[in-house]
């Protein structure tokens, strides 16, 4: 490996404010805020959303019904034709 072309990767405090939760993860994100997290001192980054408050993932997640072009085909016309 060239030496002094990676960025360094070190361990990062992500704080999801929306569920105001902290997770510890490895990252190369640069900041210049820190945080005392469980007696240690790591760089510290406020995001709006993670896994802990994404629907997607805590199974809130709406799932609206959009028919498609053949759906919307078969109700207008039924099965006419179709055998």
């Amino acid at each position: 490996m060239k030496p002094n072309i990676h960025p360094d990767y070190q361990k990062v405090v992500f704080h999801d404010t929306s569920a105001d939760t902290y997770l510890l993860v490895g990252s190369t994100i640069k900041t210049e805020r820190t945080i005392d997290y469980k007696g240690k001192v790591y760089p510290y980054v406020a995001i709006e959303i993670s896994s802990v408050s994404h629907p997607f993932y805590t199974g809130e997640q709406r799932v609206t019904k959009k028919d498609g072009r053949v759906s919307k085909f078969k109700n207008r016309f039924g099965n006419r034709g179709i055998k």
